[in-house]
């Protein structure tokens, strides 16, 4: 499937909790939406801090517009018992841009690899069914300059491809600054190449999917 004209990405819409019991064992999950590693890792910190008498935090997250990014933790947890069916999680709802962290407490009884895996995998759909799942796009900063006798082909251009006007400085020499969506960007940035006397100023690699 060719995703390189896929502009929007699915994630949830805020922090939610979830909770799973076992034979005494409680697994308290926790979702974030998140944008990078570092947003991630304090989330994690946090919750070590807050529950520091839990036997174990595991987690999963996944980033990046098309989910390129992931990372699964077991945390002391025999090898692909927590981490991994954390992330199945976040990987079955097709979702990026998010954080799950899911913290046991022992109840004093094993439950075995195919109970701890259900378990994760139970805490973590918990945690995503208690919060909204929304479409968000991934938008492209581009500035441009121009002198002001340009400026009724470059609006009349920006008009037409409609991104969003972050910032404008008017003057003989005016600077639009424009985020824009991922799938509009080669059109518009061919368009505007079009006009003489143009400065363009793309930013290919901050795309934006906050």
């Amino acid at each position: 499937m060719d995703t390189s004209y896929r502009d929007t990405y699915i994630t949830i819409e805020k922090a939610s909790e979830g909770l799973y019991k076992d034979k005494g064992s409680k697994f308290l999950s926790f979702a974030y939406p998140v944008h990078n590693e570092d947003e991630a890792n304090e989330f994690i910190a946090s919750l070590r801090k807050k529950y520091f008498d839990a036997r174990h935090h595991c987690f999963a997250w996944r980033l990046g517009g098309e989910g390129e990014h992931t990372r699964a933790y077991d945390d002391g947890e025999p090898s692909s018992t927590a981490g991994r069916p954390i992330l199945g999680q976040i990987l079955s709802n097709q979702l990026t841009n998010i954080l799950i962290v899911v913290v046991r407490y022992f109840g004093g009884t094993k439950l075995g690899t195919s109970g701890l895996i259900q378990a994760y995998k139970a805490a973590a759909a918990d945690a995503i069914q208690n919060n909204s799942i929304i479409e968000k796009t991934i938008d492209i900063p581009m500035t441009i300059r121009f002198p002001y006798e340009k400026m009724t082909e470059v609006m009349k251009i920006i008009k037409n491809i409609s991104p969003k006007i972050t910032g404008q400085y008017i003057d003989n020499f005016c600077t639009i600054e424009l985020s824009v969506r991922k799938a509009s960007y080669s059109p518009l940035n061919k368009l505007l190449g079009e006009i003489s006397d143009i400065q363009i100023e793309s930013h290919l690699k901050k795309q934006s999917i906050k």
